[in-house]
């Protein structure tokens, strides 16, 4: 193992990504009756937006182009989303939302098919974001987000989303910290 400067940010910049997925897609798929949009918004400042773009940061320092690029990015997506929310009210009011999700999709798209060098914990949570993106960015486009049944689609495959984002981050910090394999995360290609 090469002699590192920093501890591998990789797990944490998962766990913020997954808790706050969570969170979100458990409003989008209607659980709890919206009770995980105040939670998201909250996440998505600290955990979801500061603390992945730290674990970008972190990952520029280990050369790590993919995961400084993907903790970076999706750090200053919950960042932007919720200004998008919290600054210019503006989610669903005009159309924006769909605007904003739709250039996610895009940027997820190609992501994910760099994934495919990581592994294949790490692909899956890829897979899983483009489909979400799809269906939310269908989900919201147009004024007032007039597809709620397909958000809702959106929704539970967020909530797929940030399953295997915290399987990835376990895997991640309990095999760094048993130094073996507890939790395969597949092979890289």
């Amino acid at each position: 193992m090469a002699d590192e400067k920093v501890a591998d940010p990789g797990p944490l910049g998962l766990a913020g990504f997954a808790m706050t997925t969570f969170c979100l897609s458990s409003a989008n798929a209607n659980l709890w009756h919206g009770a995980g949009v105040a939670a998201a918004l909250s996440l998505a400042f600290f955990y979801g937006g500061i603390a992945q773009l730290l674990a970008g940061m972190m990952e520029f320092i280990r050369k790590n182009t993919f995961a400084a690029l993907a903790f970076t990015s999706y750090g200053a997506f919950w960042l932007s989303l919720y200004a998008l929310a919290n600054f210019q009210k503006a989610l669903g009011a005009n159309g924006s939302a769909g605007v904003f999700l739709l250039g996610w999709t895009i940027f997820t798209a190609y992501m994910m098919i760099a994934a495919v060098k990581v592994n294949t914990a790490v692909l899956t949570v890829f897979v899983l974001l483009f489909i979400t993106f799809i269906f939310l960015t269908w989900g919201n486009w147009g004024a007032f987000g007039a597809h709620a049944n397909i958000v809702k689609i959106g929704g539970w495959t967020g909530l797929a989303t940030a399953a295997a984002a915290w399987y990835a981050s376990a895997a991640g910090v309990i095999n760094a910290t048993h130094g073996r394999v507890l939790l395969p995360v597949g092979p890289r290609s």
